[in-house]
């Protein structure tokens, strides 16, 4: 059954359609998860705790293409809406060149201030070492690493979500193979994951550009544009709440090591590592329905069907409750054995991150609300909103979490931070969903 952005979806229609998505951000979770499995077992916790430390700046360059490809996906999606297919492929073509250009200075960037970034992180003698090694591996790989995440909206735009799971599952695939090789038989260490990493982003993120450069089945297809200010900068605008998102996610990261170097040591870093690998898993079903389902939610507010919007909000929240729900009693019920996987070999360390695990969990409950709130209004081209949600549940509430409960709960209030934060997020979500419902019409 051929499922296209006019369609009116039913659950099962809407699962279908989203499917690929969910299946494409877990396998890309996967994989990067597997980096952290091969560094930690086969390099041990102190190159494990570098490439923690700093993840978060290399995912801040990378996420630059989170922003492009909501942004534009959604500016895209609702021009194929009111029927402008042509302006639709400049559209496209515009933002993918945008990200070319973005991504190589950002690389630049990056790899030219990656050890005093690593300074200001923390990071001192041998796992210095790692984190400038490993950051500026990746990051010499951060255009196709931006044109990945760049390509998993629009491929979704394109109403072809299933190549967008085939070319995750190649660059899974690719990573984890080259991670066993590199990491577990060359033992190349920190820098072993960094060239997995790197290598099976240009299979994600380079050949999509192949598909859309030819003729295609599908809706969209780059061709020969100049660059336009006015829609790129309307594109940036309205996905700079992934932007934030993501940014705003690796400054609490850092907060975090930062806490847990004073609380713990290197020990809380590595437990805090597990925790967001695991998480990066769980919420990558959150993020991969949201990115599944914003484009059918931008072709209808820009057909200007009303009833299929309260129908995507109504079966969406309904979906977003039951899936956190479940994954909150199998993060809990699973901590052991997950925290097993990666640190079975230390008793101290596997001991703090089970236990942390278990209080982390919760978070799960929310989490999946207020990330499809925030891609809703994405969706709708109101990146003000959708940029507020974000800024205040991942800055915010977060930061005000994880500095404040620990001086009455101690360590333990470190791993309760994001729960509280996600519970105050879902009051502004339905907040903000309550006072928009008569512009959009979609309650």
């Amino acid at each position: 059954m051929n499922i296209q952005l006019s369609d009116h979806f039913t659950y099962k229609r809407l699962l279908r359609f989203t499917f690929p998505s969910v299946i494409m951000m877990v396998f890309i979770s996967i994989y990067g998860v597997v980096d952290g499995f091969f560094v930690s077992n086969f390099a041990g916790k102190t190159a494990f705790a570098a490439v923690n430390l700093i993840m978060p700046f290399v995912m801040i360059l990378g996420g630059v293409g989170f922003m492009i490809g909501t942004g534009g996906t959604a500016l895209v999606s609702k021009m194929l809406g009111e029927g402008r297919q042509e302006l639709a492929n400049r559209y496209f073509s515009m933002m993918i060149y945008a990200t070319l250009i973005l991504g190589a200075g950002l690389s630049v960037f990056g790899i030219v201030f990656m050890r005093p970034i690593a300074a200001l992180l923390g990071a001192t003698g041998e796992m210095m070492t790692d984190c400038v090694l490993y950051g500026r591996l990746v990051i010499g790989f951060n255009a196709a690493f931006m044109l990945q995440n760049v390509f998993q909206s629009f491929f979704i735009a394109a109403e072809k979500p299933k190549l967008g799971l085939y070319a995750a599952i190649a660059a899974g695939i690719t990573n984890m193979g080259l991670d066993a090789l590199f990491v577990g038989v060359f033992h190349w260490g920190a820098a072993g994951a960094a060239a997995a990493t790197g290598i099976s982003q240009c299979v994600g993120g380079i050949l999509p550009l192949f598909y859309f450069f030819r003729p295609n089945g599908s809706l969209l297809q780059l061709t020969k544009t100049k660059l336009e200010i006015r829609p790129i900068l309307r594109a940036f605008g309205n996905g700079s709440s992934e932007l934030m998102s993501n940014i705003s996610s690796s400054i609490v990261s850092m907060l975090y090591n930062f806490q847990l170097l004073k609380y713990v040591g290197e020990n809380g870093v590595s437990a805090y590592g597990v925790l967001m690998y695991i998480q990066f898993i769980f919420i990558a079903i959150f993020i991969g329905y949201s990115i599944g389902s914003a484009p059918v939610v931008s072709y209808h507010y820009g057909a200007g069907n009303h009833p299929e919007l309260k129908n995507l909000l109504k079966k969406s929240t309904f979906l977003m409750g039951g899936s956190g729900i479940i994954l909150s009693v199998l993060a809990f019920s699973l901590a052991d054995p997950l925290a097993g996987i990666f640190v079975g070999y230390d008793r101290e360390l596997f001991t703090l991150t089970s236990h942390a695990f278990r209080l982390f969990s919760c978070s799960f409950l929310l989490a999946g609300f207020n990330i499809f709130a925030s891609s809703f209004f994405t969706a709708l081209n109101n990146g003000a909103v959708s940029a507020a949600i974000s800024f205040l549940r991942t800055l915010i509430f977060q930061t005000s979490s994880v500095l404040i409960l620990p001086v009455f709960l101690g360590i333990d209030g470190i791993w309760w931070a994001i729960s509280v934060a996600e519970a105050c997020a879902c009051v502004i979500s339905v907040s903000f969903l309550f006072a928009k419902r008569k512009l959009y019409q979609y309650l």
